[in-house]
């Protein structure tokens, strides 16, 4: 199971490898997505806090990336974190996602994307509930839902 201590090695030392690569040009991007979808994901913005369609969404099922459809996260592992967006304690595989050390702002934080396609997903924390210790915080934009 991943921890902190996994994120900050991988952040500082590389991501795992995914099981597929999908790469498209940002035409084709923008083409496939919404303008909102492709502002979070393709160019790493962020949606209002508590405006996500999964922000308080249950629904049981798979959510994987908006952008290439990989699984990311399931429904089991998503927990009310009070932030104002969908978190989760962990990946549904380890290698499902990509860590980038993210210096933006004046903060040091870890971003997480989709590590298939590089679609900017949130950050990571680890201030998570047991037993991994770790929040996802994902915009609700980079989602879909797979039942």
């Amino acid at each position: 199971m991943l921890n902190w201590n996994s994120v900050i090695k991988y952040a500082n030392n590389g991501s795992p490898e995914p099981d597929r690569r999908v790469e498209k040009t940002e035409s084709e991007w923008k083409e496939l997505l919404t303008p909102e979808q492709f502002r979070i994901t393709r160019q790493k913005g962020t949606e209002r806090a508590g405006s996500g369609e999964f922000c308080s969404s249950h629904e049981a099922g798979k959510y994987g990336c908006v952008c290439c459809d990989t699984s990311l996260f399931d429904s089991t592992i998503k927990f009310e974190s009070g932030t104002g967006w969908p978190s989760f304690t962990e990946p549904i595989k380890e290698n499902a996602i990509g860590y980038i050390k993210d210096v933006s702002f004046g903060m040091i934080r870890v971003e997480v994307v989709c590590n298939t396609c590089d679609a900017h997903l949130g950050h990571v924390f680890p201030d998570g509930p047991e037993p991994s210790g770790l929040r996802y915080c994902i915009n609700s934009e980079s989602l879909i839902l797979q039942k």
